[in-house]
């Protein structure tokens, strides 16, 4: 009996680890990884990568300057050197994030973009291998979109709760976007007092709808379902382009044979109920006015951008201190 995981492989959605930790990646055969500043904290606090946050060091150091300086030269290697780690496991590509203290100015998302593309080929990685996350600020949305077209630089917009979110993403022609699935069920369960399960998930819904509207339009963007908080949530979303799945819920689903049938694809899509069609290209005011009247993804937004801002800075006094030591 295959299992859950083998299951969910063939309805034809493709498998991502949501991880810093690559030692646990290669047990479950994903194609992908994403990452964030908060998976990044994570691992860096274990005694194996002791030897990436070194790496890390001695090029911060190699940059002069002040420690603040070298401490920011040092958090971008980084990323990076776990990225290099992370893809000398997996066939495809790993996500890397952009500063969430960026997330509101469109040119320093971009040069900070570029730099970490740099980084990436200074030390033997193609561009083609990494995804850039940027939050879906408008801002981000808009630093993406001159970084695909311009810079042939592939975009995850991450920190994404609203459909509002989702259509001005593909607008902008991004590789990739990241539902926050989980997230949004925390803010329904914290705001109703409801509990949800399965199809009735709040999140779930929302991909559903995301995904539907995608096929029904003909945007290329990949829609990846993530931020799970239980199996049910996956099994719910069985079929989607891609989902990226935390450790211990892969391995939940290594270790169980219930079936996983498929719940969507693009002809089921074709032949939903119709969403019509909407537009924010060029139409800032409207994108603003439209996020702010989504409470659950203007509150959801705001707080990822952050928490992920703090565990930056968290990461990057760690590596501050040892610069001065």
């Amino acid at each position: 009996m295959s299992t859950s995981l083998e299951q969910l492989k063939k309805t034809g959605t493709v498998v991502v680890s949501d991880s810093g930790d690559f030692e646990s990646i290669a047990v479950y055969k994903p194609q992908d990884a994403t990452t964030n500043p908060s998976l990044i904290l994570a691992a860096a606090n274990k005694p194996g990568y002791n030897r990436l946050i070194d790496n890390a060091v001695k090029f911060g150091k190699s940059k002069g300057g002040d420690v603040e300086n070298q401490a920011n030269a040092a958090l971008d290697r980084l990323l990076v050197e776990f990225g290099k780690e992370i893809l000398a496991i997996i066939p495809g590509r790993v996500s890397t994030e952009v500063d969430a203290r960026l997330s509101f100015s469109k040119e320093a998302t971009k040069a900070k973009a570029k730099e970490l593309i740099a980084l990436y080929e200074s030390v033997g990685i193609k561009k083609d291998r990494i995804l850039i996350k940027i939050a879906s600020t408008w801002e981000g949305i808009q630093a993406a979109r001159e970084l695909e077209r311009d810079d042939g630089i592939h975009c995850n917009l991450t920190l994404l709760f609203g459909f509002g979110q989702a259509v001005a993403c593909a607008e902008a022609g991004v590789t990739l976007i990241s539902p926050f699935v989980g997230r949004i069920l925390d803010w329904y369960k914290k705001n109703t007092g409801k509990d949800y399960h399965g199809d009735d998930d709040p999140g779930v819904q929302s991909v559903k709808k995301i995904y539907n509207y995608y096929k029904q339009h003909q945007y290329k963007t990949i829609v990846m379902g993530a931020s799970f908080r239980n199996v049910g949530e996956i099994k719910a979303l069985a079929g989607v382009d891609f989902l990226t799945i935390s450790p211990s819920l892969l391995e939940e689903l290594q270790k169980s044979t219930d079936p996983v049938p498929t719940k969507l694809n693009a002809n089921a899509a074709a032949q939903a109920d119709p969403i019509e069609k909407v537009s924010f290209i060029d139409n800032e005011a409207e994108f603003r006015w439209t996020l702010l009247q989504d409470s659950m993804a203007f509150d959801k937004l705001h707080e990822g951008i952050k928490k992920f801002a703090e565990d930056g800075e968290t990461l990057k006094s760690i590596l501050r201190e040892k610069i001065k030591a």
